[in-house]
């Protein structure tokens, strides 16, 4: 891997603005892997004179255009920015008028009583999303009577909500990664909207979540069409940015031929070794790794490449310009939201997850505002012999019982013997596990289960967590009201393993393949086929987007119709969006390849 930031740099002169073990992604990299290896950054890339490096570059943009409006998500650090634009303007000797939106926003205090509704309780976990707009926290008219001002050589009205001054200006956008965005979050270095300092990471998150996130990719919907450059603000001495027109260009790209996000690590109190001991090129200096944000698409970015250098966006851009050539039939259905994730929940040589269950549709969209719930499979990809899930309740559970005792492990941190209330299930590779809503359920050690779930994610209802606390030696937060108000009681005994554990089948096959079927519960609105074949196989769309993953092999290519071709290995995740029409899989390995795909039923 070349690049010129190295991870030595990385966790050393950064360590001020963002609080990780995870390496900053490099401005630019020579992607030389081999074609089994897992691919932390995966890109789509544009071919040369694409993406241009440096605020210099983009100094001499904005030179050649006087009058600017730079706009972004929220997390930038736009002192930063406007430091390092200085630096070439004054260097030319050009007077600059700068409009920082910051200065126009709602004082704190409005701002705060405008998005408490929104936040619940100070101790609660979740909020419920936000229905306001942007321009709401902002004094609108003071900021739309700034004006470029004639008698200076550049204009420039910068910070978030940038294009609400309605200036007639080209609009470059800086759009930050999630992951970065909490890792700067975690630092403390930077804030909510409208906040003049940071709180503790928990409620700033539930504050992004619920509140800024909301508003900004509300935002970023509404100006798309406007915006003349995009920028990656993720470098804190460094910029990426590239032309609207080659950016459009490359989302439409993606939309008919394949996506891979770039995922993202976390270590977590339940952690496992295998995401460590697997995956190359991570930083393995960590206690464990918990998770992998393989397709989590809230939180997930898409890599786009040209001479090396690199520019991440956020998927939504993906959804707000391609929909219907990612969704096809279902995307009138599903508007912009994503429906399926992929992610990783590591417990090899681990703990087990906290005993949970999540909201059902009804609850999870009267209280927190979600339009979907969050139903969950546990598909094990690798398990240890003694692996377990825990799944369902034993035939003689009384629920005033189960509660009593969890009230009183919470109050007097006194131990459950978990399974005299929920069964405990033997794991095996390739078995898949389902949790439609309301179901109680646990992955236990020795596991490392690939999730294929719903896309929501935060809305984890836990019930006894094995009187542990986090990594930082904090108590993790007990939900257990919200979780009887979930639970289904009728999900025990031995319908369990009939009516939760999938009966694979084979439905189709021929010379060197065969489709198995791995049906979900009749709640899941995706449903998993397994495609196991020998050298390779053609399959068809059918206008449906399919999520994927080599479950079993060490490496596949995949041609689409439109002569896209791109190789993943094992445990990469991968999208074929509905417009790709058919694509073919063929097989790098040895032995039989099998692909776990998910779609929408």
């Amino acid at each position: 891997m070349n690049s010129n930031l190295t991870p030595e740099l990385n966790k050393t002169s950064y360590q001020q603005f963002r609080k990780t073990s995870q390496f900053l992604m490099p401005v630019s990299l020579n992607n030389n892997i081999e074609q089994d290896e897992y691919n932390i950054y995966p890109v789509c890339s544009l071919g040369g004179g694409k993406i241009f490096n440096g605020y210099h570059s983009l100094a001499q943009y904005i030179i050649e255009k006087q009058t600017v409006i730079i706009d972004g998500y929220v997390g930038v650090l736009w002192n930063t920015i406007k430091t390092s634009l200085s630096e070439y303007f004054i260097a030319d000797g050009l007077t600059v008028n700068w409009v920082e939106t910051s200065a126009y926003l709602k004082s704190q205090h409005e701002i705060e009583a405008l998005v408490e509704p929104f936040l619940g309780a100070r101790d609660a976990v979740w909020g419920t999303k936000c229905t306001l707009s942007l321009h709401d926290l902002f004094e609108l008219d003071k900021l739309t009577v700034q004006s470029p001002n004639k008698t200076v050589d550049i204009n420039i009205v910068m910070g978030s909500g940038a294009t609400l001054s309605n200036w007639d200006a080209p609009i470059i956008y800086i759009d930050l990664p999630k992951n970065e965005l909490q890792f700067r979050m975690r630092a403390g270095a930077i804030t909510n909207l409208g906040a003049a300092q940071a709180d503790e990471p928990l409620y700033m998150y539930k504050r992004f979540y619920f509140v800024d996130w909301v508003l900004l990719n509300n935002h970023k919907k509404q100006v798309l069409d406007q915006i003349s450059v995009i920028a990656d603000g993720q470098w804190p001495d460094d910029i990426n940015w590239m032309y609207k027109t080659d950016f459009t260009d490359g989302l439409s790209r993606l939309g008919q031929s394949v996506i891979r996000v770039r995922p993202w690590f976390e270590p977590g109190a339940w952690g496992g070794h295998w995401i460590r001991e697997h995956i190359k090129n991570i930083n393995k200096d960590v206690v464990n790794y918990a998770w992998s944000f393989e397709l989590i698409v809230p939180e997930n970015g898409l890599v786009f490449e040209s001479d090396g250098y690199l520019l991440e966006v956020s998927f939504d851009f993906l959804m707000f310009n391609n929909q219907q050539q990612v969704l096809g039939i279902h995307a009138q259905k599903f508007g912009y939201e994503f429906p399926i994730r992929f992610d990783f929940l590591d417990t090899y040589d681990g703990g087990n997850l906290s005993i949970q269950c999540h909201p059902s549709l009804k609850y999870i969209q009267d209280n927190f505002g979600e339009t979907i719930t969050q139903d969950e499979t546990y598909y094990i990809l690798d398990c240890k012999d003694t692996a377990e899930v825990y799944l369902g309740f034993q035939e003689n559970i009384q629920p005033e019982e189960f509660k009593s005792v969890l009230e009183a492990s919470q109050r007097e941190n006194k131990e459950v013997e978990i399974t005299n209330y929920v069964q405990a299930h033997a794991a095996k590779k390739h078995d898949l596990f389902l949790i439609p809503n309301g179901t109680v359920h646990s992955a236990g050690a020795n596991n490392l289960v690939l999730e294929i779930s719903a896309t929501p994610y935060i809305f984890t209802f836990k019930m006894y967590d094995w009187l542990r606390l986090d990594l930082d030696g904090n108590p993790r937060p007990i939900n257990i009201e919200h979780a009887f108000n979930n639970l289904n009681f009728d999900r025990k005994g031995e319908k369990v393993p009939v009516e939760l554990i999938s009966k694979q089948e084979v439905i189709r096959q021929g010379e060197g393949w065969q489709l198995v079927h791995v049906p979900t519960h009749q709640e899941h609105f995706y449903d998993v086929h397994r495609i196991e074949f020998d050298k390779e196989i053609i399959i068809e769309t059918h206008n449906q987007c399919h999520i994927m993953m080599l479950v079993e092999g060490s490496a596949i290519t995949i041609k689409t119709a439109n002569g896209t071709e791109q190789t993943f290995a094992y445990a990469e995740t991968f999208v074929v969006p509905a417009a790709a029409q058919s694509y073919t899989l063929i097989n790098l390995g040895k032995n039989r390849a099998k692909v776990i795909k998910a779609f929408l039923k």
